[in-house]
């Protein structure tokens, strides 16, 4: 017998330490409901599927019989995400009502847990899963309520975003139940997100999806963001910020920022006026204000540019200041759209290898958005798709 039970409308993770027990009730939990029960042992899945590739993935061409095939590509030949894809496939052939999935993002890279999680999410309609999980980290959005286990008891079961507020860094950005509309034009629909502290984003989507909109009721810009419940920095939006006091956290750049941006002042001006969040420098900055601008723009490789106008300079040149614009307040939270835009391939590698040191600081939370996904720096640890 299990001490939980999972009402319709649920999706449930059982989350515990090693040897919590979470795996034996799992178990138990599939064999009460007949449900379909997959555990991942490492990137390639159970212990004999593993054997079986360890034995014969590399000796592919010198088999003397026919390995098993998808689509006419021998399996053994599958990438671990790809791979695990597949088995979830066939684990759901008949379309059970529910499915016990054991550690279903262990051995996976970055990209593989977001495909994963947007695979899991689109059957999640249909289907009702149990996850097994050892990393609260790995919780997918879709995920409605979670049991810790300990010492092989289950715990209260919870809503998931009160579980994570006790266990994870406070929430950075919180929107719920967000819609955004433009006339008769869905842009935002019903849209549930919450970035953590310390955590780096990848935001994806097609043109016209909707991230410019989403970015602009976090940065202050859309005043839509007041009709919605919308928390930034633990604060609801309405509550008696000011604008200024929302961007003094947030350091930001973007395409539509680039082309409002007709201020022909040296580029040291423009790289200090990121300290007051202003299109130009109208305020006099303090020394140590001018020195923290100087400094970065050195870090950008851009400290030859420092007296030269901003409007002379090439597009690349101007790009690169504006990324340091945003990083001269060293704000907690940096929310970058297509920094890397009109950039040479050199200086793309060398801004992508900053962001990379940036993100190992702590406390430093990145949302990020490109077209080209080999722009993304290897810290991206998390992905949203509109």
């Amino acid at each position: 017998m299990t001490d939980f039970e999972i009402r319709p409308g649920e999706q449930v993770a059982l989350v515990g330490d090693n040897d919590s027990g979470k795996s034996r009730l799992a178990a138990t939990f599939a064999g009460s409901r007949n449900a379909k029960h997959i555990t991942f042992r490492d990137s390639y899945g159970s212990y004999g599927d593993r054997n079986f590739f360890m034995q014969q993935r590399w000796n592919l061409f010198t088999l003397d019989w026919d390995p098993p095939t998808v689509d006419g590509r021998p399996l053994v030949t599958f990438s671990s995400g790809e791979l695990r894809k597949y088995q979830l496939a066939r684990a759901l052939e008949g379309n059970p009502e529910v499915v016990v999935i054991d550690n279903p993002y262990i051995g996976l890279d970055p990209a593989n847990r977001a495909l994963l999680t947007r695979h899991l999410t689109e059957l999640s309609t249909s289907t009702t899963f149990l996850l097994v999980l050892s990393r609260t980290a790995e919780i997918p959005p879709f995920i409605t309520h979670v049991i810790p286990v300990k010492d092989g008891v289950a715990g209260e079961k919870v809503a998931r975003e009160a579980f994570l507020d006790t266990t994870l860094p406070p929430a950075v950005i919180r929107m719920r139940n967000v819609t955004i509309r433009f006339g008769e034009r869905v842009i935002l629909d019903s849209l549930d997100w919450t970035v953590r502290e310390g955590e780096h984003w990848a935001l994806t989507g097609a043109n016209g999806s909707g991230k410019s909109t989403l970015l602009s009721l976090i940065n202050a810009n859309n005043p839509q963001a007041y009709a919605h419940d919308i928390e930034l920095f633990g604060r609801p939006r309405g509550s008696g910020e000011s604008i200024w006091d929302i961007k003094r956290n947030i350091g930001f750049v973007s395409p539509e920022l680039h082309r409002a941006f007709q201020v022909d002042a040296p580029a040291l001006d423009i790289v200090t006026s990121g300290h007051f969040d202003t299109e130009g420098l109208y305020r006099h900055p303090t020394e140590e204000q001018r020195a923290s601008a100087r400094r970065w723009m050195e870090v950008f490789g851009i400290g030859d540019l420092a007296e030269k106008r901003f409007l002379r300079l090439s597009s690349g040149q101007q790009r690169l200041c504006l990324v340091a614009r945003a990083f001269v307040k060293d704000p907690p939270l940096y929310i970058l759209d297509e920094p890397l835009q009109g950039l040479d391939e050199p200086n793309r590698r060398y801004v992508k290898s900053l962001l990379d040191r940036f993100c190992g600081a702590p406390g430093k939370t990145l949302v990020m958005v490109t077209h080209y996904p080999e722009e993304y720096p290897a810290c991206i640890d998390h992905s949203l798709s509109l």
